[in-house]
């Protein structure tokens, strides 16, 4: 019997084959819209991770508003064990020149460990060492705007630039790609030296006065913990409500942000969803001009013992059918549309600004949310329609002209 109401309702859609497309395409549009936004707020919250996770989530960015540390006291801060590493990062202005061009640079005074915790990418050479600092090594990492507009090429290891004219011998050079914090903020042109060196070459003085803190055993709660007794105790503060000093968990970035994308996601989802509802009174109106269309057949089925639940189902397998071809058919032009989005990228498509290279796909759980969600959508829609049809007698039936 339901192989048989399947058939009829088959035959019903494919004989209105216009009038069923336009009862369709408000299912279509709704899980048009609902897949597509959805995946495209998926996509964007995985290159924004990605991006998150790039810059370093495993450490803690320090600002002192007293006098400062000095490096040796930053050191005494990796005796702790929650502590695994700490890097100054004290930033300075200098003109970077060679015999090619020049360029004002962003000099940032730092350590070894800076490279390690932002996940630092290097084209060539090395990042700094621990001898560079406390030799006062007039050594320099670039990045690759720096070697490509001052150098005029990017295999420089081995030979110098001038800060503010100083010979500083070029030992690494930064990935194009690289995407640390400093590169992700900060300016096109840059250059990193050891701090004991640009206190040297500049006023900066020897109080560091910003500095991140990498968590051992990427335990972030234990290191905050014992950052928070340690600066409190050195600086005389309360640790829970401290005046002189301000930490920020970067991990709590990535969480922020995993909040705001998926609570987008769920209002976009929102929106779309309501794109549906419209369909589905789309068609329960169709359904209802095809109530009264096959009124007389109606009429006979019952006249020849069809009981009040086979009725009922036929119409209810054809408003199913009809939600449920709209729905793939909305899946099969979602996934058309983001294979297009993917190819020529987002930044392109709709100039917003995203990576171009981020892969947007339909995500399995949408797809299977939109099916259930139509597949209601056609039976509450439905129900209206079929249980008029159910109820009708057979000799009114047969009597509708």
């Amino acid at each position: 019997m339901i192989f048989q109401s399947f058939k009829m309702a088959l035959k019903s859609i494919l004989s209105h084959k216009m009038r069923s497309f336009l009862t369709m395409l408000g299912i279509i549009i709704g899980v048009f819209a609902l897949v597509v936004l959805v995946s495209l707020v998926n996509g964007a919250t995985s290159s924004i991770t990605d991006t998150i996770a790039g810059l370093g989530t495993n450490q803690i960015s320090v600002y002192i508003y007293d006098e400062g540390f000095r490096l040796e006291d930053l050191r005494e801060l990796t005796e702790d064990e929650a502590i695994e590493a700490v890097a100054p990062y004290v930033e300075s202005g200098a003109l970077a020149s060679s015999a090619v061009a020049q360029k004002n640079a962003q000099v940032i005074g730092t350590t070894a460990g800076l490279a390690q915790m932002q996940n630092m990418e290097l084209e060539s050479g090395r990042f700094l060492m621990t001898p560079d600092v406390d030799n006062h090594s007039y050594v320099c990492v670039i990045n690759h705007d720096l070697a490509t507009e001052v150098m005029g090429r990017t295999n420089v290891v081995g030979e110098y630039i001038k800060l503010n004219g100083q010979r500083f011998l070029i030992v690494g050079v930064l990935s194009e790609n690289d995407n640390s914090i400093a590169s992700y903020w900060g300016a096109s042109y840059m250059a990193y030296i050891p701090h004991s060196t640009l206190v040297r070459i500049s006023d900066v003085g020897r109080n560091i006065s910003s500095f991140y803190v990498s968590a051992a055993n990427d335990d972030m709660d234990a290191c905050e913990e014992a950052l928070k007794i340690r600066l409190a105790e050195r600086l005389g503060d309360d640790p829970e409500n401290p005046e002189n000093f301000w930490l920020y968990n970067e991990s709590e970035y990535a969480e922020a942000m995993q909040q705001v994308t998926a609570t987008l996601s769920l209002l976009l989802g929102g929106i779309a969803a309501i794109s549906l509802l419209v369909g589905g009174i789309g068609i329960m109106n169709i359904m209802l001009v095809s109530v009264t269309e096959r009124t007389r057949e109606i009429g006979i089925r019952k006249a020849i013992g069809a009981g009040r639940g086979t009725i009922m189902l036929q119409f209810l397998i054809e408003s199913l059918m009809v939600s449920l071809m709209g729905c793939l058919i909305g899946i099969v032009f979602s996934g058309v549309a983001l294979k297009l989005i993917s190819t020529i990228g987002m930044s392109d498509f709709l100039d917003m600004g995203l990576d171009s290279g981020v892969h947007y796909s339909i995500s399995p759980s949408i797809a299977l949310i939109s099916i259930l969600f139509s597949i209601g959508i056609g039976v509450l829609f439905g129900l209206y329609p079929a249980n008029k049809a159910a109820k009708m007698k057979p000799i009114d039936a047969l009597r509708y002209n």
